[in-house]
């Protein structure tokens, strides 16, 4: 992986970035992992969240674990990456999405309460995405 390149995302900017791996067959994959479906290793990211996504499904949970907001709303979407399909899974900022509609990731710095966990807040990172519904 030390040969990774950021392919497209802005350094400038001051926002994570959520972070895919591009594999030498063309793949993406979120979250990254060491190998791609082809066992090679990575050769570059992609920042997710300069596009959007599709809905593929959604749910609510209401029996959350601790420090994390009742009702849970969550999606799995789909982006499109250079016509490859990249799948994630997150919460969603409000329950107000159906099967199909468009939506962009952005970048919170607390997905559930750090102080309501089991471990020592610090050894955790507590950021992450949600979608929510991209403005018509």
């Amino acid at each position: 992986m030390s040969d990774q390149t950021d392919t497209t995302s802005d350094e400038a900017s001051e926002e994570p970035a959520m972070t895919a791996y591009r594999y030498p067959d063309g793949s993406v994959t979120y979250p990254g992992h060491p190998r791609g479906p082809d066992g090679n290793e990575p050769v570059g990211t992609v920042d997710l969240s300069e596009y959007t996504a599709e809905v593929v499904t959604w749910t609510t949970s209401t029996a959350t674990p601790p420090g994390v907001r009742q009702p849970n709303h969550l999606a799995i979407v789909e982006f499109d990456v250079d016509g490859r399909p990249v799948r994630a899974l997150g919460q969603l900022e409000e329950g107000n999405v159906e099967i199909g509609d468009m939506v962009e990731p952005f970048h919170v710095d607390e997905l559930r309460d750090p102080e309501a966990g089991i471990r020592e807040p610090e050894s955790q990172a507590w950021d992450g995405f949600r979608f929510r519904p991209v403005e018509e």
